[in-house]
């Protein structure tokens, strides 16, 4: 199958097809136009892609899944490897999300402190 039709069979864009390639997540042929085919079995690697992507897992977390990309990883119980990548990237969105409310927090503040009759605050 061409690019449009695994981007659309997977929901992904040709782009981000593009980008897992080069990562060496999925494999083309050229067809002699040049055109990039796909096996129609790319398609399941690229839902597990998205679905650790969805996960919060960047690409580069997501390179040390290749061995096991062509099964069902949403059923599939976690390796120790697997727990270690997820643990580190949830706390790294933990740190994020104590960043945003700490910058939250700030600007409420700053906002209660503004007098009413100003037509600044909220």
């Amino acid at each position: 199958m061409r690019i449009g039709e695994l981007a659309e069979i997977t929901g992904t864009s040709p782009r981000a097809l593009r980008n897992y390639e080069s990562a060496g997540l999925i494999r083309s042929a050229r067809a002699a136009n040049g055109y990039r085919v796909y096996d129609a079995a790319t398609a399941v690697r690229v839902r597990n892609i998205r679905y650790l992507l969805d996960a919060g897992l960047t690409l580069a977390d997501v390179q040390c899944f290749r061995g096991c990309l062509d099964g069902d990883m949403a059923t599939a119980p976690p390796s120790a490897e697997g727990l270690r990548i997820a643990r580190e990237r949830l706390a790294v969105i933990d740190g994020r999300i104590a960043a945003q409310t700490a910058a939250r927090d700030r600007l409420a503040r700053a906002l209660e402190a503004v007098p009413a009759a100003s037509g600044i605050g909220g």
